[in-house]
């Protein structure tokens, strides 16, 4: 929400004074209140929207990973390519209580799949469930 309301705030008051600068009126104003107004709302409801859109599912043959807003991303990872999990935690993450699970394959492009938002038990529970499955993989 913070990062929303960083970005459009600004933009919004920087259209408002544009347009006083170009029509000198009272319009102006209401036309410049009213797109903050129009951003702030849209700064407060699209995180919870982007919240609940997030999604994944473990199964014995894949991790699904699923996501987006207006464009649904789908990510599928074979347990089998899994080559390690990561749990990592920023400063706002730790000020909430929350995790990123970031979960590498043989790419060596970065995480190929991420699963912001997750309690610390949660995200460690899921990744030794992936871990468990390279173990029986390595026959150790």
């Amino acid at each position: 929400m913070v990062s929303w309301l960083l970005f459009w705030v600004p933009v919004s008051v920087g259209v408002g004074v544009a347009a006083l600068w170009l029509i000198p009126s009272v319009y102006a104003v209401v036309l410049g209140l009213s797109l903050c107004f129009i951003r702030f709302v849209w700064a407060l409801w699209m995180p919870s929207v982007s919240f609940d859109r997030w999604g994944y599912h473990l199964d014995d043959s894949q991790l699904r990973i699923v996501s987006g807003v207006w464009f649904r991303r789908v990510t599928s990872i074979p347990r089998g390519r899994i080559q390690h999990v990561d749990t990592r935690q920023g400063p706002i993450e730790a000020w909430f209580g929350l995790t990123q699970l970031h979960i590498h394959t043989a790419s060596g492009v970065g995480s190929d799949g991420v699963i912001p938002g997750l309690e610390p038990q949660v995200a460690e529970s899921l990744r030794q469930q992936l871990l468990s499955r390279l173990d029986e993989d390595a026959g150790v």
